[in-house]
């Protein structure tokens, strides 16, 4: 009995340190800038790497393909796991380049929070609503930080009021910017009225920034903010304390607000007073919905019930020197422990989870021990497929990730006929991994490709060229939206402009040239379903 108390208590306490979040953002919002300067902060690097790719310069330590370091972008999701102040985080690094893919949407089912990250001179842009409606669609908290406060920008008010009517959200101000672009003088907390004061540091932001504060009603005795400025900062506060929305944590982990921050990540102003936050207010592993083997729901408890796990993500070839895979688990419920043997509902069997691993980057950590929250990496001998569900017990899955529809269709072939094998191979492993979706012409089992975004065939090129030797030929598809069909496909009638496919499920799948089409097809079909999600 002292043993299982013990246990149970030893769960509890890593269970509630635990902070398994993701940061969602447009392309050059600063959402790699920030990932940074949170592993600066944790201790975890000593010193910031510059983001974009510089003749010389460092590469950022959350980026491991050679097309990411080419090219200064992100575009696989990796997880990293830090400490910071008594906290245990996870951080799912998603891509955040203009064209994403599946796998940035597959990351945020593994994630009980994110922060959003918007440019203050952009506001609220396309990538960043996609990403939000998916957070909004699985219910998860999400945090903002309006970044680049160093730099010209848009009112703040106008920033807070598009986040609310963009995004069908409250949002409510926990800091405030005192200025902005050259005049940023620093944020004003709303709960106490202390300026943290802003200085650019001689570092650029590589090392952490020491911050002096300072009481709001003395700031003007500092000699740092105009007349002007000072005026309209009250004048902001007065008008937030009478209109603005009020905020409460039940609220914020309910999804009904989000708490705004203001910041600059590249000079690390703000990061440290929004990491703590960030810490005190997201939602450590909660309870996850499963099916039983009967067909009924159930909720798989993180203390209650024994070890459960996930695979959110594969991604192979991690290292070139060695052609392995990498099966990304989010553990759900009880201890993970190396080498424990697992029940694999899919296949049904025991599987051992050999050689488990942690990683930042190519850096692989061996792991002992893992929590709830926590994402294991497990060498992968072709048994795992994306959405698996192990478990100690067994008897239920988690339930089935949400497939999105792709908006690009292409033909892709080899150029040498010889290399054929080699294509297939690569091309199957990349599909597995959720890179692109492959699906066939139900006519002459032509094999299309197809992606949520553009740059995912640009990446499917460069890997089937680099690991596998093989040059390909990319033939685009006039088609930018698609939907699953339910109901007979030889009684539906397609509009021009459409075509009839097979998914790698041998669901029934219909491509259209644009959206108009799509809704032609549904009213001119009205006893068949076109479903968006998989």
């Amino acid at each position: 009995m002292r043993a299982d108390t013990t246990f149970t208590s030893e769960l509890t306490t890593a269970i509630t340190r635990r902070r398994t979040f993701a940061i969602i953002s447009h392309p050059d919002a600063g959402k790699t800038t920030l990932t940074e300067k949170l592993l600066l902060y944790s201790g975890l690097i000593r010193t910031a790497g510059m983001v974009r790719g510089r003749k010389g310069g460092k590469a950022t330590a959350s980026d491991w393909m050679g097309m990411e370091q080419e090219r200064g972008i992100s575009i696989t999701a990796s997880a990293m796991q830090f400490p910071y102040k008594g906290a245990v985080i996870n951080l799912l690094d998603t891509p955040g380049h203009q064209d994403f893919s599946e796998d940035t949407y597959r990351t945020l089912t593994a994630a009980d929070s994110a922060i959003m990250v918007i440019d203050a001179a952009k506001g609220v842009e396309t990538q960043t609503r996609k990403l939000f409606a998916v957070c909004r669609l699985r219910r998860i908290p999400v945090l903002t930080l309006i970044n680049k406060m160093d730099l010209p920008g848009r009112p703040p008010l106008d920033l807070m009021t598009e986040v609310e009517q963009a995004l069908d959200i409250h949002a409510s101000a926990i800091n405030w910017p005192i200025g902005s672009g050259s005049d940023f003088v620093g944020i004003v907390t709303r709960a106490d009225n202390q300026v943290q004061l802003f200085s650019r540091t001689m570092h650029g932001g590589a090392t952490k920034v020491e911050t002096d504060r300072v009481a709001l009603a003395e700031l003007n005795s500092t000699g740092r903010v105009s007349p002007e400025t000072m005026a309209e900062v009250l004048h902001d506060l007065e008008l937030l304390e009478i209109a603005g929305n009020t905020f409460t944590r039940e609220q914020f982990l309910q999804g009904e607000v989000t708490p705004v921050f203001f910041a600059s990540a590249l000079t690390n102003f703000g990061v440290e007073s929004f990491l703590d936050a960030f810490v005190d207010l997201a939602p450590s592993p909660g309870p996850r919905t499963a099916e039983s083997d009967d067909g009924t729901e159930l909720s798989v408890d993180p203390i209650d019930m024994p070890f459960s796990a996930y695979v959110f993500k594969l991604q192979a070839n991690m290292n070139p020197k060695h052609r392995d895979s990498t099966a990304f688990l989010r553990i759900c419920s009880g201890r993970f422990e190396r080498d424990l043997v697992v029940k694999h509902h899919r296949l049904n069997r025991d599987i051992r989870l050999a050689r488990p691993h942690s990683l930042v980057a190519q850096e692989r950590s061996t792991v002992e021990v893992a929590y709830p929250g926590d994402i294991v990496g497990i060498i992968n001998p072709g048994v795992f497929a994306i959405g698996d569900t192990v478990s100690v017990t067994g008897g239920f899955n988690f339930k089935p990730l949400p497939q999105f529809q792709p908006e690009i269709f292409a033909r892709l072939r080899p150029t040498d006929v010889g290399k054929r094998k080699a294509f297939d191979k690569g091309l199957f492993q990349m599909a597995q991994e959720g890179t692109v979706q492959i699906m066939r012409s139900l006519t002459d089992q032509e094999v299309l490709i197809a992606a949520v975004g553009r740059l995912q065939f640009e990446v499917l090129q460069y890997r089937l060229r680099q690991e596998y030797r093989v040059e390909t030929i990319l033939d685009a598809l006039p088609f930018t939206c698609s939907a699953w069909l339910e109901g007979n496909p030889s009684t539906f009638k397609s509009p021009s402009a459409s075509m009839i496919v097979k998914d790698h499920r041998d669901r029934i799948v219909v491509l259209f040239g644009d959206q108009l089409m799509k809704t032609i097809a549904r009213d001119r079909n009205p006893d068949h379903v076109l479903r968006d999600m998989g």
